[in-house]
């Protein structure tokens, strides 16, 4: 690979051999779609679509059902996530509590838009559909850590501990 240069096989210094270990470690069908994508994301932290291809090859599921099944599950990330996870509950409950302003607070202190990563890589924001704790209104989790009945100063408060 020319220095400074991205092959297609080895996006951002991840490994086409990784994927086979992976793979070759689970069953490659059709219903190991999952499974599979979960492996992929708990070695590089996310799921790289570049190796879709690569997946679909090893595997005989087709690249659009690996790509279908990563956006529409909410545990599967198509980019690396910063240091700091924040994930805000945009549920029925959380909105009406105030998710909005929890989530715009976090955004201008953090100075970047809901799905981003801040340049120094530390946070990253993401609304989610709901966290399960509706009786903690509103609520959201960093790194998986849940806290609840929120305002917009005690989550400020939080993400700078």
């Amino acid at each position: 690979m020319v220095q400074g240069k991205v092959s297609y096989l080895e996006p951002r210094g991840l490994s086409r051999q990784k994927i086979d270990r992976i793979i070759n470690r689970l069953e490659s069908s059709q219903g190991a779609a999952i499974p599979v994508l979960q492996q992929i994301q708990k070695e590089f932290g996310y799921v790289p679509p570049e190796f879709f291809p690569r997946v679909s090859a090893l595997t005989g599921i087709p690249a659009t059902e690996l790509y279908s099944i990563a956006t529409f599950y909410s545990q599967f990330r198509l980019h690396p996530i910063g240091e700091n996870l924040i994930q805000v509950c945009h549920g029925t409950a959380c909105h009406l509590a105030g998710a909005e302003e929890i989530t715009g607070a976090l955004q201008r202190a953090l100075e970047i838009e809901e799905g981003d990563t801040s340049p120094d890589g530390k946070y990253t924001i993401q609304k989610v559909a709901c966290l399960g704790c509706c009786s903690l209104a509103p609520v959201l989790t960093i790194n998986g850590e849940t806290f609840g009945r929120l305002t917009p100063d005690k989550a400020l408060r939080l993400i700078h501990k």
